[in-house]
């Protein structure tokens, strides 16, 4: 798990992290940050760029973010699948490199577990631009 203020200021990184603190991606311009576990509060504080994929196994997500520049969307429709596609390809790379328990769990289950996904960006931001921004 990553401390508080994980991913503050990314402008071009991809991580796969099990958790973030309190702030995470604040002030993100750009990259991609995907979250596996909780997030403290203010997630995406200022955030205009960038894509977060963020799992909310226990439903409080959508009370930890911050929604002042950000809107959150669940990828499990058609207009998504490339957004699907993209984190079973990161959740299978996590997996392979990191031997993450959790990560092979989300593959084994990814119908069921890519439910509880949100896709987090910019409202500046169109759902087709965030993968190839």
């Amino acid at each position: 798990m990553a401390g508080e203020r994980f991913g503050v200021r990314n402008s071009g990184a991809l991580t796969v992290v099990e958790g973030v603190g309190e702030h995470g991606c604040e002030y993100m311009t750009g990259g991609a940050v995907i979250v596996l576990g909780e997030t403290g509060l203010n997630f995406g504080a200022g955030m205009t760029g960038g894509f977060a994929l963020v799992f909310d196994e226990f439903g409080q997500f959508a009370e930890r973010y911050n929604n002042e520049l950000i809107d959150i969307n669940r990828i499990n429709d058609e207009k998504t699948g490339e957004h699907r596609a993209f984190l079973r390809e990161k959740l299978e790379k996590h997996a392979l490199y990191t031997g993450s328990a959790r990560a092979r769990w989300m593959l084994e289950n990814f119908d069921d577990v890519v439910n509880k996904f949100w896709l987090v960006k910019s409202k500046a931001l169109t759902l087709d631009s965030v993968l190839k921004g």
